[in-house]
């Protein structure tokens, strides 16, 4: 691919990927979805994302002094999400502009994320955002479209922090406690079914079942690396549940304030019914 402009000013560099597509039906992105690159090197993980043969890509990469590196244009589909689902909408690489944070992640050690690149993760948004109209709610992690397979952000990401600055959606988890009884794998109970139905209505992808299945238990610990990573079993105790429903209450006026999409407006009308 040749070289394109930058769809963004803060944008150091264009390194051209093949691995990119038409967007389904011409959809606009109105998801944004971050990612760790998870290998050892950050310039390995670039030449990967250009790389025919890998067949995968982001539209943007951020290095861990800042600089961020724009591989596909915001119009195309870049190949980042892999099989995933988020508000029942299964193509999220259509729907979204994938962000490649430069950190290898949790198969080689793990580390924080340096402050300057974070800084830069919080204006590439901000950008993005603000010329997509994106709602703070559908800026998500990696692991929160695909549960069972990816943990990337990860824990250690700070998500709070994003919030402070005006990117994405998050309210103070609630404490740890050994109160109220915790809801496990195995477990059939009408709590499990309104846990479900809580997850499912924030965007993760479960079947309201009343099972506590292995897609619950995926769901569940997905949902605390992002939003209550103090304890992450995957269980879904008081903590968990209450930080869920905060969530949910939060985002109301933010729903006011943003035209829901059609899907999400038909799946909202069915579980109201």
């Amino acid at each position: 691919m040749n070289k394109f402009d930058p769809d963004s000013s803060v944008v150091a560099e264009v390194v051209p990927s093949p691995n990119h597509n038409e967007r389904r039906e011409g959809a606009a992105p109105d998801m944004i979805v971050l990612h760790y690159t998870g290998m050892p090197e950050g310039e390995a993980a670039l030449r990967r994302l250009c790389t025919p043969a890998s067949e995968v890509s982001a539209h943007y990469v951020v290095f861990e002094d800042g600089r961020i590196v724009q591989c596909v244009p915001e119009a195309r589909r870049a190949w980042h999400a892999g099989a995933s689902s988020w508000a029942g909408e299964a193509d999220i690489n259509s729907c979204s502009v994938g962000l490649e944070i430069v950190n290898p992640g949790h198969d080689y050690d793990y580390p924080d994320f340096p402050r300057r690149q974070i800084a830069a993760v919080i204006t590439l948004c901000r950008s993005i955002s603000v010329r997509r109209r994106i709602r703070p709610d559908r800026i998500v992690g990696h692991s929160d479209v695909a549960p069972a397979r990816k943990k990337d952000p990860g824990e250690r990401f700070p998500w709070k922090l994003l919030h402070d600055s005006g990117i994405g959606h998050w309210v103070e988890p609630a404490p740890l406690t050994e109160a109220g009884d915790a809801l496990t794998h195995g477990q059939t109970s009408d709590g499990v079914k309104a846990l479900q139905s809580a997850l499912a209505d924030y965007g993760y992808d479960v079947e309201i079942s009343g099972v506590f299945d292995p897609q619950t238990v995926a769901a569940v610990t997905a949902f605390q690396r992002h939003f209550r990573p103090a304890h992450i079993d995957g269980v879904a105790d008081a903590s968990t549940r209450l930080t869920l429903q905060k969530l949910l209450e939060a985002r109301k006026p933010m729903l006011q304030a943003f035209r829901m999409t059609p899907i999400e407006s038909a799946l909202l009308d069915r579980r109201k019914a």
